[in-house]
This record gives structure tokens, sequence and C-alpha cells, in this order.
């Protein structure tokens, strides 16, 4: 049995927290713990160190935790705070030496070939990023000696990738799961899930529907990340949950075996 860490790079939904110009208790609040970039998470492994989403904070993400070296990102879906980033492998482009591996479903391709059409040109600008693409199925694959098996969840009618690796799981945008999925989630340690706050939203897991499937789940601990800033202050939110359910925050790191 080997370890692992993830690390939660980023806990917060699309716009991040504090958003733009808002007022509210949760933006304006000074408990670290409230400051939430757009959602992304570092594995590092005995032989590998894994991205999963490189959203518009990869930079800012990977700077703060001092990451020296990245193996592969893998994409969770196409929306652009799972993306927007990419650019930014031109840094480890330069340092490794060779494209970086990018692991995600066809249509994912399909959204960086317009995103970053300068990268796929048949003679691209010196200095684009560089690519080296890896079509997932939701069957498991391998990248070096780490298996990883992909869970399929649906964001309203989007095909969007969780990951297992191990005793944990990372899934965020997720409204719907279907049954077979869940079963790939069977004796976890961890369990990663997305919670945009407490109303009904038609793309993501309210608290009622993440809770209904941490107990659907019964992992042994589950983390809720992807938060809005409508869903209030981080210290009142744990408070209020189960002793085996707690908020993700930017930062957070979690051990398990693979």
């Amino acid at each position: 049995m080997r370890h692992g860490t993830l690390t939660i790079l980023g806990s917060g939904t699309s716009q991040g927290v504090p958003i733009i110009a808002c007022n509210c208790d949760a933006c304006l609040s000074a408990d670290p713990k409230d400051k939430r970039l757009r959602s992304s998470a570092l594995l590092e492994l005995e032989n590998e160190t894994l991205l999963i989403d490189a959203g518009p904070d990869f930079r800012t993400q990977l700077l703060r935790q001092g990451v020296q070296k990245l193996d592969a990102i893998l994409l969770t879906h196409e929306h652009k705070d799972h993306i927007a980033g990419l650019d930014d492998v031109r840094a480890f482009n330069y340092k490794q030496k060779k494209p970086m591996p990018i692991y995600c479903q066809p249509g994912v391709e399909n959204a960086l070939k317009k995103e970053f059409h300068y990268a796929f040109e048949a003679r691209p600008y010196p200095g684009a990023p560089q690519f080296e693409i890896h079509h997932l199925t939701k069957s498991a694959f391998q990248i070096n000696q780490t298996t990883i098996q992909p869970i399929e969840v649906f964001h309203h009618q989007l095909s969007v990738l969780g990951f297992r690796i191990g005793k944990i799981a990372y899934i965020t945008d997720a409204k719907t799961v279907l049954p077979e999925e869940c079963e790939k989630l069977h004796d976890l340690d961890i369990l990663i899930i997305n919670c945009l706050h407490e109303h009904p939203h038609r793309s993501h897991f309210n608290l009622e529907e993440a809770l209904a499937f941490h107990q659907r789940i019964q992992p042994k601990h589950t983390y809720l990340t992807h938060i809005s800033h409508l869903f209030g202050k981080h210290q009142a939110i744990n408070e209020r949950l189960p002793n085996d359910v707690s908020l993700c925050f930017d930062g957070l790191q979690l051990d398990f075996s693979y």
C-alpha cells in the first residue's frame, strides 16, 4: 500500500470568493478559510505529481504551493473555471522539456482547440504551450505506476469526470450520478464532492443533495468543495455539518492510501 497527499488548491465556484464588487458577509470575511480560489486539487504521489483542473487561478495556486514538477493534468470538463489557466503550463514545458500530458474526454479537447487554438496550429508560435492529449473513457487508466478510475457525473446535461485513486475520490460539478458510477465509490476513506450552497440548483449539488450522496456512498469522511459565497462563512457552516462531513478550504491537505 502506497501513500499520497491531496491538497485543495481552490475550493470556490466559477467566480471564486470573494466575488468582485460583492459586499456580503462571506465576501467581506477576514477569515482566510473564506478566501476561495477556483476549484482545483494537487495529488502528490510516490512517483507522480498530478493536477486536477487548471482554472483561472492555476498560476497563483501552483506558486503558492511551490510546485516544482508536474507529471500530468486531469481535466474534469471544459468549463472556463476548470481550463482557463492552461497557458501557464509553458513553465513546465520549459523546465521538463516536453509537452504536458493532458487527460480528458474528447469534448474537452475540442474546447481546448478553440480556447488555445494557437497551441494546436501546424506551426505553433514559439513559446506557445505544448499539450499531449490523452482521451479518457469511463474505464480505469494508468499514469506511470498509478491507476486512476474515472467517475462520470452530469453537470446538468454535460458529462464530467471525477477521479478515484485508491481510497480517495474527487468529484466536482455534479448534479446527477448514475447507479453504475456510484458502484465505483465503495469503500472510500475520503470523498470530495461539490456543494454550491443550500438552495436548489439545476447543475450542482446543494447541501441537502451532497449530504444525501454522502449517506449513499458511506465514505469514512466527506469534504465539500466548489463552494459559493451564498453558502455563507466557513466556521458557521462547518459547525452545522455532521461529524463525518467538513467544508474544504484552500490549502487543506488530506493523506490517503492507494
